[in-house]
């Protein structure tokens, strides 16, 4: 221990990735307060500047690169790279991500003095909402697992996002912490005191569900989702008509009540519209689109992803897009949504003058380039209405996800979870879950190996098919809140919440003067 104190830039290594514990599937949120707290304590007492950043940029490393681990599954999938290539990317990944813990490190390490006081903490904790909130959108952003996810198994706290969003619960997070250091550096009865704070945080989880016993008329409009549980290895070219008969089988048969039937992305490789040159089609998109409506009574509809395509002639594609389609009992189409918000690399290749070149590719088996929809739309759906349409990533941009002009009563989250390996799929789910709760929606989850799962509107898990498991669920469309604060303000609460600390801290600091 003593040779790891020698080196507190290995140390801050080892508590960033402590820190990552905190987050899906772990879920060790006690341990992860420790961890950022002597981590805070290790930038207050660097020596210099530099030092500080040093010692932030570390815990970055480790802390991202834990948490992102499952980044390197997505390359098991592609044969233009290797598969080992993709641990080099993790961490790669890391070593650009660090650069944000190690900034808001930077700029509580200014703000010290002789011990770490309150207006230390605060600080540390406005800087960080400040670096979080650009992490989520410099270059594209990259908002996965932001601090504030961690209490998403904590329901009393995790309800905080709905007032103040998830980079500024993130700050408090780091405050909470932060708190924690008077209490570490004193007598041992106090330290008891800290581990039965800590030991109730870790019990909180379980005590915190409560099962819905109510039950809805029997004319209440359902929510079937399916998940076949094929993975991405078995979805090649000459699969399409095994994955159909798949999801039709756990598809079901109409009721009284009107359902709205969502299959995952990914899974439908036969084109859906009508119009395209005949040499793109396998087979004609009505005749598709009938079998899937097959399983539909007259009211049902059913939601799918799906590819859409525009061409210069008949010759040429000259675009693709991520698209969810709307399917009714007739077997028309009746809405389309384009995800508006790619993955790069996944997606699209960015600056593809300067990779291909290289040697490296999209982790997406095809050469052609998604281009991307107009933002969060609505779905006007017959007997359900309007509905918000996230595709897999788009769901974990905080404050992004729904047509402010529009607010619908739930959204639909189709995802392709396959490339996420174990850790994806559970913190995927919960950054689902944290979207419920800033605004006040019901989230629908469709994915094709799990985690799939109907989200109430203030997060809870009202049913899930688990990870790796075929099957289905059908259960009453849950009820929407009403408009959350979050929701009507947006990510200037996060502003807010950080210029509030720092103005706390300097009122502090003055009045001690």
């Amino acid at each position: 221990m003593r040779a790891i104190l020698r080196y507190p830039a290995l140390l801050s290594l080892l508590l960033g990735a402590v820190a990552a514990c905190g987050f899906a599937p772990l879920e060790q949120v006690a341990a992860a307060l420790l961890a950022i707290a002597g981590w805070m304590l290790l930038v207050h007492a660097a020596p210099s500047f530099k030092a500080a950043l040093v010692r932030g940029y570390a815990f970055g490393v480790g802390h991202f690169t834990v948490n992102n681990n499952w980044f390197q599954h997505a390359f098991d999938f592609q044969d233009a790279m290797p598969p080992v290539l993709g641990y080099f990317a993790a961490v790669a990944l890391a070593l650009y991500l660090a650069v944000y813990p190690m900034a808001a490190a930077g700029i509580a390490w200014r703000f010290r003095r002789a011990t770490p006081d309150a207006p230390f903490v605060l600080v540390f904790a406005a800087a960080w909402i400040a670096t979080e909130y650009l992490r989520a959108v410099m270059f594209t952003g990259y908002a996965w697992n932001p601090l504030g996810v961690v209490w998403v198994p904590v329901q009393p706290i995790a309800a905080l996002a709905a007032l103040i969003g998830t980079y500024a619960l993130s700050g408090l997070t780091i405050a909470a912490a932060g708190a924690l250091l008077p209490l570490i550096r004193r007598t041992p009865a106090r330290l008891a005191g800290l581990a039965a704070v800590l030991v109730a945080i870790s019990v909180a989880p379980m005590l915190s569900y409560r099962p819905d016993s109510s039950r809805p008329p029997a004319d209440t409009p359902r929510i079937r989702v399916v998940q076949p549980n094929i993975g991405q290895e078995d979805r090649g070219e000459n699969d399409g008509e095994r994955v159909l008969q798949a999801l039709l089988r756990r598809s079901g048969l109409p009721g009284p009540a009107p359902r709205l039937v969502v299959w995952p992305e990914g899974v439908v490789r036969e084109y859906l519209e009508d119009g395209y040159p005949s040499w793109v089609y396998d087979r004609p998109a009505s005749y598709t689109r009938r079998r899937i409506a097959s399983v539909l009574g007259p009211r049902d509809l059913l939601l799918t992803g799906g590819t859409a395509l525009s061409f210069t002639g008949d010759k040429d594609i000259e675009a693709a897009a991520n698209s969810v389609f709307a399917i009714d009992a007739r077997g028309a189409l009746v809405g389309r949504y384009d995800k508006a918000h790619l993955v790069p690399y996944g997606e699209y290749l960015p600056m593809p003058w300067l990779l291909k070149p290289l040697g490296l590719s999209r982790l997406v088996p095809g050469n052609l380039d998604f281009t991307p929809g107009p933002g969060p739309r609505n779905l006007t759906l017959p007997g359900f209405g309007a509905v918000g349409i996230q595709v897999c990533y788009e769901i974990i941009f905080s404050g992004e996800v729904v047509h402010r002009g529009d607010r619908p009563p739930f959204l639909f989250n189709p995802s392709n979870d396959a490339w996420f390996g174990r850790w994806g799929p559970p913190q995927h789910l919960a950054q689902a879950r944290m979207r419920a709760i800033e605004e006040g929606l019901p989230i629908i989850r469709a994915t094709p190996t799990g985690i799939s799962a109907v989200i109430a509107a203030n997060g809870r898990l009202v049913a899930t098919i688990p990870h790796e498991t075929a099957g289905a669920v059908e259960v009453p469309l849950p009820d929407a809140l009403p408009p959350t604060l979050f929701s009507r303000v947006g990510n200037l609460m996060a502003a807010f919440v950080a210029a509030a600390l720092f103005a706390i801290a300097i009122a502090i600091r003055r009045r001690r003067r």
